[in-house]
This record gives structure tokens, C-alpha cells and sequence, in this order.
């Protein structure tokens, strides 16, 4: 994988665990919830191609957290 694109990529992911912990914590702080979130990562492409890969890039990770 080229250097930039594996730089991208690092930053994106970065970025998303970042905002997706304070979201979290937010959501867990303020709402209190009384048992276990049960929460569904996605990860998808939603480039408009004019002719699309033979294969769609996706991939989901389930996982929950205890507040």
C-alpha cells in the first residue's frame, strides 16, 4: 500500500475512535443507561464508481460496552 494512502487511512480511523469514545462516554454519562450497550460498527465505501469494484468494501465489528 503506498505511503500517503497508509496515512490516510490511519487518520481516518484516528479521527473516527476519537469522536466515536466521546460520543460514548457522552451518551453513557448523560443517559445512564441500566445495562450493557450492544453497539454495531460499519465500516462501507460509498464512492460513486462509474464502474464498481467486483467486490464491495465492509466490514462490521459487534461489541458491547458496560456502563
Amino acid at each position: 500500500m503506498p505511503s500517503d494512502a497508509h496515512e490516510e487511512v490511519r487518520r481516518l480511523l484516528k479521527e473516527f475512535g476519537l469522536t466515536a469514545d466521546e460520543a460514548i462516554t457522552a451518551y453513557l454519562i448523560e443517559e445512564k443507561p441500566s445495562g450493557p450497550l450492544h453497539l454495531r460498527i460499519i465500516l462501507e465505501d460509498r464512492t460513486e464508481y462509474e464502474t464498481p469494484p467486483g467486490r464491495a468494501l465492509h466490514l462490521e465489528i459487534d461489541g458491547q460496552v458496560s456502563p
